[in-house]
This record gives structure tokens, C-alpha cells and sequence, in this order.
């Protein structure tokens, strides 16, 4: 098996530590930043849900709207009616 050989640079076990040491804060720091963005996304699913609830509470309220003026409209008809029989 051949050796490879880094020339004149020599890489120490302190510098390896140190490396380690310093990607390691780096992970943690990530990690609680997706943590961060983890509890943000929990909070807009509330959100999301809470705003869901509402657009379907409107759109119940809103369904009777369409069969209201169906009704008046046709009570107007009706009451055309009788206003040209009489007339005639």
C-alpha cells in the first residue's frame, strides 16, 4: 500500500481537536436554528388552522344568503302576479 505523503505540511492532533471542536459549535449552533424554525412552523400550522375554522364558519354563514333572495324574488313574482290579475 502507498503512503501519501502532504510534503512539508504536518497536521497535528491539536489541530484536528480544534477542528472538531469548532464544527461541532457550528452543528449545534444549526441544530438550534432548526429548531427555531421547527417551533415557527408549529406556530403558522396554528395559524392555519385557526384561520381554516374561520373561512368555514363564513362560509356556513353565508350559504343561506343564494336561497334568501331565491325566496324574495320569488314572492315578488307572486305578488306581480296578483297585482296583474287584479289589474285585469
Amino acid at each position: 500500500m502507498r503512503a501519501d505523503h502532504l510534503g512539508s505540511i504536518m497536521i497535528g492532533v491539536r489541530e484536528v481537536y480544534d477542528e472538531l471542536k469548532s464544527l461541532g459549535g457550528k452543528v449545534h449552533r444549526q441544530t438550534a436554528k432548526i429548531d427555531h424554525v421547527d417551533a415557527k412552523m408549529a406556530s403558522v400550522a396554528e395559524d392555519v388552522n385557526d384561520h381554516e375554522l374561520r373561512i368555514r364558519a363564513l362560509e356556513r354563514a353565508r350559504w343561506p344568503l343564494p336561497s334568501l333572495a331565491a325566496l324574495i324574488s320569488l314572492a315578488g313574482l307572486v305578488f306581480a302576479i296578483l297585482a296583474y290579475a287584479r289589474g285585469n
